[in-house]
């Protein structure tokens, strides 16, 4: 179960990392793959931003979540 559980983390933690390369190489929004990447993503993203502001004009909400993520991971299975 840990094993699972540490998995899906660090998958999460990959397509949050593939959504920021998307939103740097400026994919279309309509491809169906980006549109399954941000549909999986958003809602995190959307309550991290609604808490934490742009920092000169710079969206941190992929780097907290990333951040919180790994927290949690590390403190569910600490050394793992």
């Amino acid at each position: 179960m840990r094993n699972l559980i540490s998995t899906v983390i660090n998958l999460y933690i990959l397509i949050v990392i593939v959504r920021v390369a998307i939103s740097w190489i400026g994919i279309d929004s309509n491809n169906q793959f980006v549109r399954v990447i941000i549909d999986i993503t958003e809602p995190p993203l959307a309550k991290i931003r609604s808490v934490v502001p742009l920092f000169g004009g710079l969206d941190l909400s992929p780097i907290v979540l990333i951040v919180a993520l790994s927290i949690i991971r590390n403190l569910l299975f600490p050394g793992y």
